[in-house]
């Protein structure tokens, strides 16, 4: 066995960023930015109003009150169309262009109008309430750089922008495979004996949510020949990850590691030093990296969010940095052996804001529902001494606590 760390750097070790391609900014949500963001157009493109008022000159308000015509109307999208002298004013609403002439925003709430006269009661002085242009960014300028996955702020400013299509990094697409006799879809007919494919489904959202396009080739029994026909299928649809689900430990039914071999998967490794998830093994086959999971549930999603969400993300040309958040234990834990444990907890944050974590009573690697409880694991280095409550620990957050 060797260490998760290890095995990380195995599997990711030589891995390329995928190419480039050009989609509509409507579809660019989620995506990785291939090129730099450069602004099409200055933002705001006009000296704007930030207040509902009246466009004056500082001057002709110094002394209060003061009295000025109203010569027109300035609104969001229809600017008024003339300039403003001594003596003048333009009622302006939020967001529209400051007339020519202007030089500050008089708010209404220090106004008042009576039909085209315009008295100001409070002095104002030049610049007040005007969001300059520019303010936010000008033409050319380079807003978001290669590298950044577009979420809602970053797909807003680009639009902002008037850039209305975007290079951004391929999506991975991964092949997910099912192995074992037991397994029948949700709903379909079974016997006492079988039981429900759920793994495909967790790990296919996990692709989904890392940016990937996930590929379900369903289930395959155990026999080597089906398992090599589908692994065929699978390089067939010109996948850049396999993952295989099941079959990976030492059984006589566990068949998944031979059809490695006997398929020229170039292994990186093969068992790790972690708790749950044991049995993983990774390598190449021809451009795809194939990644073998347990088929235990517990175990194949704590081994995807480990390895297949970092081998997703330098696909996309991003690196995942391990963020091990200190939190404070509430219960008690054991003398940890050789392999780095992941124990299923339950973080909250106490009064203080310090993050207080409950491990959970049963940690089998079967209790799906202990998983979906747990909205972190607590990780826990090799040969780890016990710990009690109150003791300082780290976390690896599933979730947003709430």
């Amino acid at each position: 066995m060797i260490p998760v760390a290890e095995a990380l750097e195995r599997l990711l070790g030589g891995v390329e960023r995928l190419g480039e391609e050009t989609v509509p900014l409507a579809e660019a949500g989620h995506r990785v930015l291939a090129a730099p963001i450069i602004a099409g157009r200055t933002h705001p493109p006009f000296d704007a109003s930030a207040m509902d008022g009246y466009a004056v000159r500082a001057e002709d308000v110094e002394r209060v009150p003061a009295r000025l015509n109203l010569i027109g109307e300035s609104a969001a999208g229809r600017r008024f169309a003339g300039s403003m002298g001594a003596g003048e004013a333009v009622r302006i609403f939020t967001g529209a262009p400051v007339p020519d002439g202007a030089d500050t925003i008089l708010i209404q709430e220090n106004a008042e109008r009576d039909g085209a006269v315009v008295t100001a009661t409070e002095s104002v002085v030049a610049g007040r309430h005007i969001r300059r242009a520019g303010l936010d960014f000008h033409a050319g300028d380079v807003l978001l750089e290669a590298g950044r996955r577009i979420d809602p702020q970053a797909l807003a400013l680009i639009a902002a922008a008037d850039v209305a299509a975007v290079r951004v990094v391929r999506r991975p697409r991964v092949a997910i495979i099912a192995t074992g006799d037991e397994l029948v879809e949700p709903g379909a007919p079974r016997t006492d004996d079988q039981i429900i494919a759920s793994n495909s489904y967790g790990v296919a959202q996990i692709v989904r949510d890392a940016g990937g396009e996930a590929i379900d080739l369903g289930i395959v029994g155990d026999d080597e020949a089906a398992i090599g026909a589908v692994l065929d299928r699978a390089v067939a649809t010109r996948c850049d990850v396999i993952v295989t689900l099941g079959g990976a430990s030492v059984g006589d039914h566990d068949l998944t590691a031979n059809v490695f071999v006997a398929k020229g998967v170039d292994l990186a490794f093969w068992k790790i030093a972690m708790r749950p998830g044991k049995p993983l093994m990774a390598g190449r086959l021809g451009a795809a990296s194939v990644l073998g999971l347990p088929g235990n549930p517990v175990s194949a999603m704590v081994c995807a969010d480990l390895f297949l969400r970092p081998l997703l993300a330098a696909l996309q040309g991003q690196a995942m940095k391990e963020h091990l958040p200190r939190a404070v234990l509430d219960g008690t834990l054991g003398e940890n052996d050789r392999r780095q444990d992941y124990v299923r907890a339950v973080a909250r944050l106490g009064e203080d804001g310090e993050l207080i974590v409950s491990p959970l009573n049963v940690q089998d690697s079967s209790m799906l529902r202990m998983l979906a409880r747990a909205n972190c694991l607590i990780v826990r280095p090799p040969f780890a001494p016990p710990l009690g409550a109150g003791d300082a620990c780290r976390v690896l957050m599933l979730r947003p606590i709430g």
